[in-house]
């Protein structure tokens, strides 16, 4: 899932995405409103985190300039702005939760899930393809009833793959929706996840459910038959 930070605190910015990237997100990180508004309008995330007290352009602005644009993205508002008037602005200008600094990381880990369970793409929380399940409320991974270990990153691939089942998915889709924006590495390090996810989710079993469609992408499918 692809988040938006749009903080300045470039220390704070990093740490944050450092943070949600090792609970499985894929985070993007704008530091200042203008930037901020550009990638909310033209990316497809699944919620922002939006400091107030932005350069060019302050929060207030980014979130009342992204629902006049009819996005719908839900918005949390992480803001050293502690008054009752300062929250009741936000949210009457389309935030959804508002939170102040300092703050418990484990709070706005609980903030971010809970806006994701209202956001605006439902998806189901149990994915499977033959015997394999795929949990993405609890980021877990079974084959039967054997559990597989996984990284963040391979998870969040096999996610990808098992969204689309049974359908051919491009390199360039899996790196767009697992890895951020500034990633400007080699294409080819999907190949690297898929070898991995296939060590962990294949070799052990005997299987090849995920086929590489050659020239176009790789598949996921039912091999036990």
């Amino acid at each position: 899932m692809r988040l938006l930070v749009v903080e300045d605190e470039r220390e704070l910015a990093e740490s944050l995405r450092r943070g949600l990237l090792a609970e499985g997100y894929t985070v993007d990180v704008a530091h200042d409103g203008n930037a901020g508004l550009e990638y909310a309008l033209t990316e497809g995330y699944r919620a922002v985190i939006l400091d107030l007290m932005l350069p060019r352009l302050n929060g207030f602005q980014v979130c009342a300039r992204l629902r006049a644009a009819g996005i719908t993205t839900p918005v949390l508002v992480l803001t050293a702005k502690d008054g009752e008037y300062d929250e009741a602005e936000a949210l009457d200008t389309g935030a959804d939760d508002y939170l102040t600094k300092p703050f418990s990381y484990v709070v706005l880990l609980a903030r971010v899930r809970a806006l994701l369970r209202r956001g605006r793409e439902p998806r189901p929380a149990l994915l499977r393809v033959g015997d394999l399940v795929v949990d993405q409320g609890q980021r877990r991974c079974a084959r039967g009833p054997t559990p597989i270990t996984l990284t963040a990153k391979q998870f969040a691939v096999l996610a990808c793959l098992a969204r689309r089942a049974n359908t051919v998915v491009s390199k360039a889709e899996i790196l767009d929706e697992v890895w951020d924006t500034a990633y400007d590495g080699d294409l080819n390090i999907v190949e690297v996840y898929i070898r991995a996810l296939r060590r962990s989710i294949d070799v052990p079993f005997g299987l090849r459910t995920i086929e590489t469609v050659r020239g176009v992408g790789y598949r996921l499918v039912d091999d036990r038959a």
